[in-house]
């Protein structure tokens, strides 16, 4: 496996299958790198934390960096090269002009009318669409691979490629399947800032999810996910179930349906989500 810094010498991985993360890997990132195994070309992992899409009070600062360890767990995926850039190679104009950049950056439907994340974390998605539009400039991958764990971002960033106007060709988003640890937690590079013994007070997404599942109706499913996390004491951003398609509120019944759910601890925030039953 390659590991890669320079520009120039991503040319012979152009057409690849890309896997781009942040880093501080799992087996979520691992189980996409081996999906992108069956595409028929390299797969090419990407490690790059990406300052613009932080904001002044989050956690880029500490967010975990475990490179040597990231290196080890690509390999052992499958990955042919991994592309771990410098802040200069992605901004080339520099960090400030980046960010300026970043908060004009014209954004999709997905980023801007759900009021989920785009409310919760104001200019986040500017930064996730930059930087991911820069990776696929640079890489020119024929596939990108992205986990349905960060469901509002795998919208946004489909809709940012059926937008293009084939700006990267014929490039095709490729959603994963959350990967859950055994106890049913989210795998997440944040979940090292959990101490053990909050691991059952975390527990109340996946368990406010499991809730969800149960209602006959998505009212009742919002009602019994936010009683579910206001008993493990979280702090609720958001707990709502959408059209899983537009991710805005469902209208009718017989419609793709997701649950989702932000909230706090105070030592970490944790996202999640869950495919509803459809209702009739």
């Amino acid at each position: 496996m390659r590991v890669i810094e320079r520009i120039d010498d991503l040319a012979p991985f152009h057409g690849c299958s890309l896997v781009p993360t942040m880093g501080a890997l799992h087996e979520g990132h691992a189980s996409l790198m081996r999906r992108a195994t069956g595409d028929g070309v390299p797969v090419l992992a990407t490690v790059f934390v990406n300052p613009t899409q932080f904001g002044p009070r989050e956690d880029f600062s500490k967010y975990p960096r475990t490179l040597d360890a990231d290196l080890r767990i690509a390999e052992a995926a499958g990955a042919a090269a991994v592309f771990v850039p410098s802040p200069e190679a992605i901004y080339t104009r520099g960090l400030e002009a980046a960010r300026t950049e970043a908060a004009a950056w014209p954004l999709p439907p997905a980023a801007t009318e759900p009021r989920l994340e785009d409310a919760a974390r104001p200019g986040h998605f500017g930064g996730v669409c930059q930087v991911v539009a820069r990776l696929f400039d640079l890489c020119r991958p024929a596939v990108a691979h992205f986990g349905e764990k960060d469901f509002q971002q795998l919208r946004v960033l489909a809709q940012m490629v059926e937008r293009s106007e084939g700006r990267w060709g014929a490039l095709r988003v490729m959603p994963g399947p959350t990967v859950r640890e055994r106890d049913g937690l989210a795998m997440s590079s944040r979940n090292r800032y959990l101490a053990p013994e909050r691991r059952d007070t975390a527990l109340g997404v996946y368990r406010a999810l499991q809730m969800a599942m149960s209602a006959q109706r998505p009212a009742t499913a919002e009602a019994l996910m936010r009683e579910t996390l206001q008993q493990h004491g979280f702090e609720i951003d958001y707990c709502v179930v959408r059209d899983a398609r537009t991710l805005l509120p469902v209208t009718g019944l017989e419609t793709l349906c997701r649950a989702l759910i932000a909230a706090r601890l105070p030592e970490v925030r944790l996202i999640d989500n869950m495919a509803m039953p459809v209702w009739r």
